[in-house]
C-alpha cells in the first residue's frame, strides 16, 4: 500500500486539530485556506503541463538521448511529461500495471519508460542500427615535406 495516500490526509487532519487548539475556529479556517492554496497550486501546475503537452504530437521528444540522460528512478509521470512536453505513447494495454510509454525523436531513437503506480522504475534507450557502411576509397597519399629550417640568428 502506498504510504503517501495515508500520511498526507493524516497530516492535514493533524494541522486542522493544531489550528483549532491554537487559535480556535480562526485557526481551522487558516489551515483550510492553506490546504486549499496547496491544492490549487498543484492543480494549476498539472493543467499547465497538460496544456503544453497538448500542443505537441503524442510520443515525440526533441532528443531521446537527452531524455535518457535526464531520467531518474522514482520520477512521476507528470514530471516526465513536463520534461518532454509531450504525452508518451502508451505501449501496454490501458489500465494495467506496469505502464510503458514511448517517446521517439526524429532520428528514430526512442526511450521506453516503465511506470508502476505513476512512478518511473526503469527505462531503456533504443537507437537505430546504422546502415552498413560502404568501403571508403583511400585518398591519394600526400608526400610529407619537412618544414624549412629556421635561419640562424644574426648577432648585431
Amino acid at each position: 500500500m502506498n504510504l503517501q495516500k495515508v500520511v498526507v490526509p493524516l497530516g492535514g487532519l493533524v494541522l486542522l486539530v493544531l489550528g483549532y487548539r491554537s487559535w480556535g475556529w480562526m485557526g481551522v479556517f487558516g489551515v483550510l485556506g492553506g490546504l486549499m492554496m496547496f491544492l490549487l497550486l498543484h492543480f494549476t501546475r498539472t493543467m499547465q503541463v497538460m496544456r503544453r503537452a497538448a500542443d505537441r504530437p503524442i510520443g515525440y521528444v526533441g532528443s531521446a538521448v537527452m531524455l535518457n540522460a535526464k531520467l531518474k528512478p522514482r520520477m512521476t509521470l507528470l514530471h516526465v511529461v513536463a520534461m518532454t512536453r509531450s504525452l508518451g505513447q502508451l505501449q501496454t494495454p490501458p489500465d494495467t500495471q506496469p505502464e510503458t510509454y514511448r517517446w521517439r525523436d526524429n532520428g528514430e531513437s526512442h526511450v521506453d519508460a516503465t511506470f508502476v503506480d505513476g512512478k518511473l522504475v526503469q527505462w531503456t534507450l533504443t537507437r537505430p542500427t546504422p546502415p552498413a557502411e560502404a568501403p571508403v576509397a583511400e585518398a591519394p597519399a600526400v608526400e610529407a615535406t619537412a618544414a624549412p629550417e629556421p635561419a640562424p640568428a644574426s648577432k648585431a
